[in-house]
């Protein structure tokens, strides 16, 4: 059984990807094999010119329950950062198109740190976010000890890792780990309608202001400046930003083509 699931969404040519991680039995913990499926898929959207947002989800229960504890017990810490795992992580952190996480059940872990890789997160009321790392022994591996306090103050982000307790939805959404709350069950409804938004936006335009606000996590405020300014550059040498002022001017719904 494949481990990534290709979902259609309600409105064909929306521009929308939609993948359900795979594997119910383990709650979507996230083997060596599915993040090499999710890493080649996302690679396949990225080179596609339909497919313009992509929204990641689990299923009702769990998001993710994050790393596979049984590989880990048997490869030890090959199970992490051996090069296959490790280099399908590189590529779904590398990801250039907006990518939208609908979050149901628990987000443990890895699974965690998968949505914080994520551009928007929707969970459902129902949801929960944890990094129990500390129980097994060890700490967040898959970017949570530094992700976390670029979005959460230092003390919250420290709570999370150190106790290894779960948060809820809602307090999720008042620390900023979510975008938008939902009752329970409509995560995906709701990140499927924010990502064919998305979709129809200008495309090259998306993916540059998506560079731009990530540099801002990775860089200093001067040189993030800087790659705004080049980034908005680049949007103005599109087709698509022509078309944009020209339907503003005219008053008319633009026609984006991602050129």
């Amino acid at each position: 059984m494949t481990t990534v699931e290709l979902i259609e969404t309600s409105e064909p040519g929306s521009g929308v990807r939609l993948i359900r991680l795979n594997r119910p039995s383990r709650l979507n913990a996230l083997s060596g094999d599915l993040l090499v499926e999710l890493a080649t898929e996302l690679h396949a959207c990225s080179a596609s010119d339909e497919i313009r947002a992509v929204v990641l989800t689990g299923d009702e229960r769990a998001f993710s329950a994050g790393a596979d504890v049984h590989e880990m017990a048997a490869a030890g810490i090959d199970a992490i950062y051996g090069p296959r795992r490790l280099n399908a992580w590189k590529a779904i952190d590398a990801f250039d198109k907006p990518l939208i996480a609908a979050v149901e059940g628990i987000a443990f872990g890895g699974g965690h740190e998968l949505v914080m890789l994520c551009d928007i997160v929707v969970a459902g009321a129902k949801a929960r976010f944890a990094q129990p790392e500390i129980d097994l022994g060890s700490l967040p591996g898959d970017g949570g000890t530094q992700r976390l306090p670029r979005s959460l103050s230092k003390a919250q982000a420290m709570r999370l890792v150190l106790t290894g307790e779960a948060i809820d939805a809602a307090t999720a959404e008042r620390w900023g780990l979510v975008s938008d709350l939902v009752p329970a069950g409509e995560a995906v409804q709701c990140a499927v309608e924010i990502a064919a938004r998305i979709a129809a936006k200008a495309p090259v335009a998306a993916r540059l202001a998506k560079q731009a606000v990530r540099t801002a996590y990775e860089t200093a405020l001067s040189a993030g400046l800087d790659a705004e300014r080049q980034q908005v550059r680049l949007s103005f040498q599109t087709k698509d930003h022509d078309e944009g002022v020209e339907a503003f001017m005219t008053k008319r719904k633009p026609i984006f083509q991602g050129r």
